[in-house]
């Protein structure tokens, strides 16, 4: 933990990490509200481009191309984003894909 000037500015900081926290619980706790965002709820969920993958493919799903969904679709939708994902959304998937090094496990 970094030191800090008095009491009252670890309190701050405390208290806007929870505040930080309890907006990405309200976020993940919604309901998805278009396929995409249901695409970047399942990653989050697994973590995996690949799974993902898989689960988009379960439902016959193709990729703008008309081929089938890729690992490359999926990592594709969470650095573009997309107009009907919320950006509080695409943030979490983004933050899971930074935590994650080249060999996939978790940092």
């Amino acid at each position: 933990m970094k030191s800090y000037e008095n009491i009252a500015e670890l309190i701050e900081n405390l208290t806007l990490e929870v505040k930080s926290i309890n907006d990405e619980i309200a976020t993940l706790q919604a309901e998805p509200q278009s396929f995409n965002e249901q695409i970047i709820f399942q990653y989050i969920s697994t973590g995996s481009t690949g799974k993902t993958k898989d689960f988009v493919r379960s439902l016959g799903v193709k990729s703008e191309r008309g081929s089938l969904f890729s690992s490359g679709d999926v990592s594709k939708l969470i650095k573009a984003g997309s107009d009907d994902i919320s950006s509080e959304l695409l943030a979490i998937a983004r933050k899971v894909a930074n935590t994650k090094n080249k060999n996939g496990k978790l940092r």
